[in-house]
Formats: C-alpha cells, sequence, structure tokens
C-alpha cells in the first residue's frame, strides 16, 4: 500500500504539477497585464533603488521585523541552492539541452506567480502582541480566501514538504559532492552540516537575515564569476550550446554518450519541475519571508519576487546549464552536483572543483537556514508553538539527507513540493481579484508608472 501511495505521489509531482504551475502562471500574468515584460525596468528600479534602507519611519504603513533586502536574501538563500547546480543538471540528464528552454518558460510565467505569492502574503500578515509579524499562504488562506481549511493544509504539507526541498535533498548534494571532490564521508559530512545550522537557526528569523545578506551575495558572486570564466574559455561553444537548447525543446534529443535520449514531452516536463525547484515560484514559501519585511504597499514587497526568479533562472540556471553543454558533462556518466563539478574541472583543473564544491556547500547551507524558517513557521502555525521540537528534527534530518542516495531523495522532493503547491495555487488564483486591485492602485499611485 505504502508503496502505491509513493508511485502515486511521484505521478502526481511529475505532469499534474507541471500543467497546473504552467497554467496558473500564464493566468496571473494574463490578469496582472505581463507585468514583469511590460514593467521590466520599472520593477528593478523600484526594488533595487530602496535596496538597504527602506525608509524606516517614513510612513506610519511601513512595518515589518527585517529589511526588504534581508527578506530578498533570505528568500534568494532558499531559492540559490542545490536546485541551481544539481537541479539543472538533473533536468538536463533526464530531459536534454531542450529541457533548459522550458526551464526559461517556466520562469517567465513565475515571475508573476511570486509576484502574487507575496503580494497576498504582505496583505494579509499578522502580527502578536510582541509586535513580531507572521505570514505566507496559510495566512492568506484563512483570512483572504476565507478557507482556514487549505490554510492547515498548507500548513501540513509545508511542514514536510520542507525537509524533502529545504533540508534532504540540500545535505545529501553537499554530501555527494564532497565524498566526490575531497573524500569526506557523507556521515561526516551531516554530522557537521547539522551543527553548523543548529547554532544559527536557535537565533530565529533576524540571525538568518543577518546572515544570509552577508552569505548571498558572496556566495552568488563566487559561482557566476567562476562560470563566466569556463564560458570565456569556452566562448566558440556557446552558440552552438544555445542552438541544441533551442532544438531539442521542439524536437526532442537523441542518445549520445551516456545520456539516454529524450523527447520533448520529457524536456517539457523536467524543465518546468526543476525550474520549480529552483526558483520556488508556486510553492510559496518565499512569501513566509517577504511577509515579515518593512514595506508600505504589498506590491512594492512583491515586486521582489520578480527580481528573484530572474537571478535564479534566466543568470545562475542558465550559467550552469551553458556549462555543462559547452564542456560535453552532460553526455557523461554522472549526476547531479558530480557532473556540474566535472564539468568545471575539465576547464578549470583543481579549481573547478574548489569553486563547485565551495558554492554548493554555501548554497546548501544558506537554503537549510531559509527553509528550516519556512518550515517551523508551518509547523507554529498548526500547533501553536513547538519551534525547539522542529529544529531538533531539521538537524536531524540533515544527517538522514546526507547519508540518502541521490533520485530517491530528489523524487521524494518533487512529490512533496506537489503537495504544497495545491492548495497554494488555489489561494492565489480564488484571490486573483485582490491581486489585481492592489497591482492596479500600487502602478497609479506610484510616480515611476509611466515607464
Amino acid at each position: 500500500m505504502g508503496g502505491k501511495i509513493l508511485t502515486l505521489l511521484y505521478w502526481f509531482g511529475g505532469w499534474p504539477v507541471a500543467m497546473l504551475l504552467v497554467s496558473a502562471g500564464l493566468f496571473l500574468t494574463v490578469r496582472c497585464g505581463f507585468l514583469p515584460l511590460r514593467r521590466f525596468f520599472s520593477v528593478f528600479r523600484l526594488a533595487l533603488g530602496n535596496l538597504f534602507f527602506p525608509g524606516r519611519g517614513r510612513s506610519p504603513a511601513e512595518r515589518g521585523d527585517i529589511l526588504p533586502f534581508q527578506a530578498l536574501t533570505t528568500a534568494l538563500a532558499a531559492t540559490v541552492g542545490t536546485g541551481n547546480i544539481a537541479g539543472v543538471a538533473t533536468a538536463i540528464t533526464l530531459g536534454g539541452p531542450g529541457a533548459v528552454f522550458w526551464m526559461w518558460v517556466s520562469a517567465f510565467l513565475g515571475m508573476t506567480t511570486k509576484f502574487a505569492e507575496i503580494v497576498l502574503a504582505v496583505r494579509f500578515r499578522v502580527s502578536s502582541s510582541g509586535a513580531a509579524f507572521a505570514g505566507g499562504p496559510m495566512y492568506a488562506l484563512k483570512h483572504g480566501l476565507g478557507s482556514p481549511g487549505l490554510g492547515l493544509a498548507y500548513a501540513f504539507f509545508g511542514a514536510i514538504a520542507a525537509f524533502g526541498i529545504g533540508n534532504l535533498v540540500q545535505a545529501n548534494s553537499v554530501a555527494v559532492v564532497l565524498q566526490s571532490a575531497f573524500g569526506i564521508s557523507p556521515l561526516k559530512t551531516g554530522i557537521l552540516l547539522a551543527l553548523l545550522i543548529a547554532l544559527v537557526i536557535l537565533g530565529g528569523i533576524r540571525r538568518i537575515g543577518k546572515i544570509t545578506e552577508k552569505l548571498v551575495p558572496m556566495m552568488a558572486l563566487l559561482y557566476i564569476g567562476g562560470s563566466l570564466v569556463v564560458l570565456l574559455l569556452s566562448y566558440q561553444k556557446i552558440g552552438p550550446a544555445l542552438a541544441e537548447i533551442i532544438g531539442c525543446a521542439f524536437t526532442g534529443c537523441a542518445a549520445v554518450g551516456g545520456f539516454a535520449g529524450a523527447g520533448v514531452l520529457q524536456a517539457i516536463r523536467y524543465g518546468v519541475i526543476r525550474g520549480v525547484f529552483s526558483n520556488e515560484a508556486g510553492l510559496g514559501s518565499a512569501s513566509i519571508a517577504h511577509a515579515v519585511a518593512v514595506t508600505d504597499h504589498p506590491v512594492r514587497q512583491g515586486l521582489w519576487g520578480i527580481v528573484e526568479v530572474f537571478i535564479v533562472s534566466y543568470i545562475i540556471c542558465t550559467l550552469t546549464a551553458l556549462v555543462l553543454l559547452v564542456t560535453g558533462a552532460w553526455t557523461g556518466p554522472l549526476e547531479g552536483a558530480s557532473m556540474t563539478a566535472a564539468a568545471f574541472n575539465s576547464v578549470l583543473p583543481v579549481a573547478g572543483n574548489v569553486i563547485v564544491s565551495t558554492a554548493l556547500v554555501l548554497f546548501a547551507f544558506s537554503t537549510l537556514l531559509s527553509w528550516s524558517y519556512y518550515g517551523e513557521q508551518c509547523f507554529e502555525y498548526l500547533f501553536g508553538g513547538g519551534r525547539y521540537l522542529y529544529r531538533l528534527l531539521w538537524t536531524i534530518g540533515i544527517i538522514v539527507g546526507a547519508l540518502g542516495g541521490l533520485r530517491p531523495v530528489w523524487a521524494l522532493a518533487d512529490s512533496l513540493n506537489a503537495l504544497m503547491i495545491l492548495p497554494n495555487l488555489i489561494g492565489l488564483l480564488g484571490m486573483s481579484d485582490l491581486l489585481v486591485r492592489l497591482n492596479r492602485e500600487f502602478w497609479k499611485n506610484n510616480r515611476l508608472s509611466r515607464y
């Protein structure tokens, strides 16, 4: 019986979820007037222009627990994780180079989806007597959609799913790459990682925010810089790689080297699913961090969702994909993070291993921090407390994940993600009228709306 349920979850985490995400993303993108495209420069100008100083005290409406930049880096810490290194490699392994194109498509639609999640999370956030804020899809479902049951369902699935996407996969990818690159045993990796995470998460969201605002820019620059060096040294192969991505997206890709071949449907499926894993649009998770940010309007904070997806999908994931293709590593026998490490190492001997290993450890570490907070918030919503119990379980999960196998862990994470996505999308679609009103109100009153 348990095996049949697991098989059903694996199936639901594939095509059904991919189609739901694309359909919901398209619907929201149309309803919001193709916001990421039509107001692209205004979005970045408004978001980045007020990066470090939100003007605290400028307006009585500006309230929150952490700076918008800290909310951004906390959310980016969760999204800039192993999905950008191991996830892209897995997508190409299973769906071929064409999966990258469908990752781009899902990212475009995901920009509005993530924007909507954050807007509604801020709109329906709550504050306790201690003035601390809390928010996310569970609160929006309860207070906005008027469905406490769906709110509880999201919180339940979120508390469990956090162990998949934010814990087991991260720990497993770190253990695999460190064992491959330096011969460190997975058990040692798991124990050390668990201890380091425990030291940070005991301080709650404020400590997490302070760590991520320093860690995220550093790790992103390290990985982007290393990727650009590899591509510059192989610049003549970039054109053919892009052609392969476009070609395989619509015609499929024949077997070559260690790659077994993939059709168009496989490319779409794994491109969309791995895209969601990397940018988390549709999960609603990032909105939990953004809900506690200092802001004067839900839409202003929601703009960061568009920025996040752009950075993660169109910059970091694209760089990873191009590195895998120009080096030919995707046709080899390796999988996941090991494949990416081999790609870097083929152009930058020794240094490549160091870059990928360091970046992956930092990515996974930051993701473990952010997702511990997401899962904890869901757990507290369900039980009204128990944060320290959840933190204990979280550290134990890191050790378990480090010892697990690669493909089973990824498959489990996809299935758990699917359970979070369903109630979240119901809420987004059900509150789309409110989303449209808030969006129009913001741009009507904002002096940059003319751009």
